[in-house]
């Protein structure tokens, strides 16, 4: 049963609602369970604007990097996490597929270029890992500068964390039943329809081959100094939720908990890599 349309002219406050409903058996587990989520978010914002404060005033320079199979929700947490940060100092990064030019260049340099600055937040929709997963899945890179790559990204990590440079690596995990119904989601909702491609639905076809690569790359670039750091992302708004606190637990920022919320994430949704950890994009 829902709501009428008179039923919600008459109510003035969301207590009326909560009464209303009561009062004709309507459920609304699912609507408070979404009130809450947006309550949540908002106060974990707050405490992304301080964290973007503190980055500016000393000078620090943080990069995010987001990874994950298509349709994981890697852009819609983005979008949450900067949704009120200054624009001035905060951008995010989805980068094309190389030019001629860049092709025949070292792989790293076009991502060098889009570091962030010296008071800067860079989100990173796909980084340069997409020579790890992506690329090799698909033939989009030889064998020999796959290779190369995997050798050289612990350096080229290492380098970037003496040099001072903040790097969180998120990778979000999705069962392959969610993301087959996200695919179908988006085919059906014609403002999600651009999400869609064909390379994405072979992303379903691969699913093994996704995996096998996904497990080289996590077990031969994780790092003391530059971590995987995994989500369990079958549930979007969690993902959201515990991925920017773990964010804002691993700083400490001016006004850190201004909020009064949790900055602990849950260790069932967000967890450090292991290789024995198990995972549910398997």
């Amino acid at each position: 049963m829902n709501f009428t349309a008179k039923q919600l002219q008459n109510a003035r406050t969301r207590s009326d609602l909560v009464k209303m409903a009561k009062k004709h058996g309507i459920s609304i587990d699912k609507t408070l369970e979404k009130l809450r989520y947006e309550a949540e978010l908002k106060q974990l914002q707050v405490e992304m604007m301080n964290l973007q404060k503190w980055v500016e005033k000393h000078k620090k320079r943080l990069a995010i990097i987001f990874e994950g199979r298509d349709a994981a929700g890697k852009g819609g947490t983005i979008k949450r996490l900067k949704q009120h940060l200054n624009p001035r100092s905060s951008r995010v990064v989805a980068l094309t597929k190389p030019t001629e030019v860049e092709r025949g260049q070292w792989y790293f340099r076009r991502y060098i270029k889009v570091l962030p600055n010296p008071g800067e937040i860079v989100f990173f929709d796909r980084s340069w890992y997409n020579r790890a997963v992506v690329e090799p899945v698909m033939g989009f890179c030889t064998d020999d500068e796959y290779e190369q790559f995997m050798v050289q990204v612990p350096e080229f990590e290492h380098l970037l964390y003496e040099d001072e440079l903040i790097i969180i690596k998120f990778w979000f995990s999705i069962s392959k039943d969610e993301q087959k119904k996200r695919f179908e989601s988006r085919l059906k909702n014609p403002l999600k329809r651009w999400k869609y491609s064909p390379v994405d639905m072979r992303g379903q076809e691969l699913w093994d081959r996704y995996t096998y690569y996904k497990e080289q790359m996590l077990n031969k670039t994780h790092t003391d100094y530059c971590p995987w750091i995994l989500v369990k992302a079958n549930s979007k708004e969690l993902a959201r939720i515990e991925s920017m606190r773990y964010i804002l637990s691993r700083l400490n920022y001016d006004g850190k908990g201004e909020s009064k919320t949790t900055l602990l994430p849950d260790p069932n949704i967000v967890m450090r890599y292991h290789r024995s950890s198990t995972q549910i994009d398997i």
